[in-house]
């Protein structure tokens, strides 16, 4: 029983085997090929609008570099402070970006408050060299603790974001989980919301190492193919991430495997809500699930087999000295029968 995470996945098999198709013969690297391009026109049909693709290996890859592609000398780019980006990528961001900085935002639950940010921001005047000056605003749809930003939200983050004359990135590692979530199009969730540039995950949703940078206005990404290979994130064989998006997008799988894992995430939360033995900590928005177990059931679920991990307590959460806050991750491979032999143990 799985719930590490959605990275322990392996590869949804039609994915799989676009990969071995697409393995045969030659074909003009380094971005070159017919199936690079007509990948790249996909994604111009998913967000409605001619966008600027580049394919990287690696979330951090895209986070770090998207935000490196605004930078400025002595730059402050704003993020929740739970964010991916400022928690789990070892500087990354700030290593590419030359020694700019982030600068942490509250928030509750994972989402960042627009009075909050506006507050940060106005801590950095643009005219005052001591202090650095505001570059970016990134956000993280679905966040690291499952919730997932409205579109209003969005909006007014971004709407604050321009009144200060910086973009708006968007860190989409679970970007089809936060979509379905809301039932909107991916246009509706990212440029028609005012979000500048997209760092679109693949890999956590059955890809085997497909990642991209999605610019909204191709020509603010006119450096970005020296940014990406001064980075070492140019792949010579790049019809092979290609290939993992051509079958990623063929008959809406992407938005299938990401239906399929918030529905289990869904189904599991209803266990830990009907269990005497746990709680949750905050409802589910996408499929990561918090319950707050005791020691002892933490123990007793890992040595029965669970895979899951404890998580950070975020601030104004009630958790008891014997209890745990954990994290169970749900993915396109995850069954019923996983989620239902968590319910039968915290029964």
């Amino acid at each position: 029983m799985y719930f590490a995470s959605d990275n322990w996945a392996g590869a949804h098999p039609d994915i799989a085997r676009n990969l071995v198709t697409r393995s045969a013969g030659f074909a003009p690297a380094y971005g070159a090929s017919d199936l690079d391009k007509a990948v790249e026109a996909r994604f111009s049909e998913v967000f409605e609008r001619d966008v600027a693709v580049f394919f990287v290996g690696t979330g951090t890859a895209a986070n770090s570099l998207a935000l490196t592609a605004y930078d400025r000398a002595g730059g402050v780019s704003f993020c929740h402070r739970e964010a991916h980006v400022i928690a789990d990528e070892c500087g990354a961001p700030e290593y590419f970006m030359g020694g700019s900085r982030l600068h942490a935002v509250d928030g509750p639950l994972g989402r960042m408050e627009t009075d909050k940010l506006k507050a940060a921001i106005e801590r950095f005047p643009p005219a005052f060299v001591h202090g650095g000056r505001p570059a970016a605003v990134t956000i993280t749809q679905a966040t690291e603790v499952g919730t997932v930003y409205s579109l209003a939200q969005i909006e007014a983050l971004s709407t604050l974001a321009k009144e200060h004359g910086i973009p708006l990135h968007m860190d989409g590692a679970r970007f089809a989980n936060a979509l379905v979530s809301l039932g909107v199009s991916a246009a509706e969730m990212t440029w028609k919301r005012g979000v500048d540039v997209l760092s679109f995950g693949g890999t956590k949703n059955g890809c085997w190492c497909a990642e991209a940078v999605v610019f909204f206005n191709p020509d603010e990404a006119k450096d970005f193919p020296f940014v990406r290979k001064r980075a070492a994130q140019l792949f010579s064989k790049s019809r092979f991430i290609a290939a993992q998006f051509e079958a990623y997008f063929a008959d809406d799988l992407w938005l299938k495997t990401a239906r399929h894992s918030n529905a289990m995430a869904t189904r599991l939360a209803g266990h830990f809500t009907t269990s005497p033995n746990a709680r949750l900590g905050w409802a589910p928005e996408a499929n990561e699930v918090f319950p707050i177990l005791g020691k002892g059931l933490v123990d007793e679920l890992k040595d029965k087999g669970a895979v899951f991990y404890a998580w950070p307590t975020p601030a104004g959460l009630d958790v008891g000295p014997d209890e745990t806050l954990c994290r169970f991750v749900t993915s396109f491979a995850t069954t019923e029968a996983d989620v239902d032999g968590i319910g039968e143990l915290i029964a």
